[in-house]
């Protein structure tokens, strides 16, 4: 097998989605892709898709499965939109996914939500390896940033999410529902620290700081020796404290509540109403 890896990067959420494919037989399977939406106006748009789906076809490939690493907090997910280009491609995602399902019933009303995961088209366990064709792909769960959180390994690449970011990024934030930074020190140190020191590591957001070029690929070696918030060494006391009081001062994603009432049902938009119309709810706090 010749794995090969194709980025694109969603400038406007910072959101890495990529294309895992093998040279040889053209199986695939896409991770996080972007759907564009305007809060301001409500639009929806395949900006950020289209150049994926282009991808796929001009390379003759054929993609068996999205993957999602979690429910999105800062963009919608795509995943559902796939199938209409490729009609047997399947939407898969940790099993935990239900906890944040009951969770976000609760905080938007959904009554009408199935809290079950049955959204989704497939629910991976912890450790299990979901085949691809020619490709085979271990699920990792590796919560904190959210409690369904999970990582794919696939041959000697990570697909970390938000759990783990470019070294002078650090990790993702651990202050949503149900969120956890003791939970995001084990799955890093755990999880994807123990993993072969040459692994190499695909992030799911990359914010360019200082104003930098895009990166999206470290290695195991370099988080651990390098990673500006959490390195082999750091203890569990410590980035829990720094990541716990970093986290007070951050500010709400600007799609988090579109994000979350849509990704929560594996990229499915509500039901219209009589008016032919779809909502998505705002909550208000006084």
């Amino acid at each position: 097998m010749k794995l090969q890896i194709q980025h694109f990067f969603d400038s406007v959420t910072s959101t890495l989605t990529y294309v895992v494919y093998d040279q040889d037989t053209r199986d695939a399977v896409v991770i996080d892709p972007v759907w564009d939406y305007d809060p301001a106006s409500g639009k929806l748009s395949t900006k950020s898709m289209d150049p994926v789906v282009a991808f796929v076809k001009e390379m003759k490939l054929h993609p068996h499965y999205v993957m999602e690493t979690h429910a999105h907090a800062d963009h919608l997910s795509s995943s559902q939109l796939f199938k209409n280009f490729f009609p047997d491609i399947k939407v898969a995602i940790g099993e935990r996914i239900t906890e944040v399902q009951k969770v976000f019933k609760k905080v938007f009303n959904m009554n009408d939500l199935n809290t079950s995961g049955s959204d989704f088209d497939i629910l991976l366990k912890e450790g299990e390896v979901l085949q691809a064709g020619s490709l085979k792909i271990k699920t990792l769960f590796t919560p904190g940033h959210t409690p369904a959180c999970a990582s794919y390994l696939i041959e000697d690449a990570i697909f970390t999410g938000d759990a783990l970011f470019m070294p002078d990024s650090g990790t993702g934030r651990c202050d949503f529902p149900a969120g956890s930074a003791e939970n995001l020190y084990d799955s890093v140190t755990g999880k994807i620290y123990s993993l072969p020191e040459n692994t190499r590591i695909f992030v799911g957001h990359d914010y360019q700081p200082n104003g930098r070029a895009l990166m999206y690929q470290t290695t195991v070696n370099e988080e651990k020796n390098q990673n500006i918030q959490l390195k082999g060494h750091t203890s569990k006391e410590d980035f829990v404290k720094f990541r716990q009081e970093r986290d007070a001062t951050l500010a709400a994603p600007k799609l988090l509540l579109p994000s979350i009432q849509v990704n929560i049902r594996a990229g499915q938009l509500p039901a219209a109403e009589e008016n032919g119309t779809r909502y998505l709810k705002l909550p208000l706090r006084q």
